[in-house]
């Protein structure tokens, strides 16, 4: 199987979240996983000419494509066991509101959840699911 990368903001305590709840609901192990900031992570942001520098967004890479912002966490859900998969609905929502929403989050995401020093460093039985 071809796994899909999620890459995320590696200081945002919002986006670890997630990323914690998504390995936890992703028994079939589709996903890897890779902070923005890292050298895996900027090299897939240079492969798709993406800003190596703006960190406010998922970003689901399947193989030669990639989804960003609201198409990327409605993606997401299709993949993860239990009750995550009702975010699929928010597809019946234009584009425009979802995203909307999406950068509102995005943008208070730090003033609300706080923010790390550091990168967030895969435990042990996490590492497997890292690229670095």
């Amino acid at each position: 199987m071809n796994k899909k990368i999620i890459l995320f903001d590696g200081v945002c305590n919002f986006c670890n979240f997630w990323v914690n709840f998504i390995i936890d609901r992703d028994s079939n192990n589709a996903f890897l996983f890779s902070a923005l900031q890292s050298t895996s992570g900027q090299n897939i942001l240079k492969k798709f000419k993406l800003p190596t520098t703006e960190f406010d967004t998922f970003i689901l890479v399947d193989g030669e494509t990639y989804l960003t912002k609201s198409d990327a966490v409605i993606s997401i859900a299709k993949h993860l066991n239990g009750f995550p998969k009702i975010l699929i609905i928010g597809k019946l929502l234009p584009k425009f509101f979802r995203d909307f929403l999406y950068d509102l989050v995005a943008r208070n995401r730090y003033k609300i959840f706080g923010r790390r020093q550091t990168c967030r460093i895969p435990t042990p039985e996490e590492k497997s699911k890292f690229l670095d």
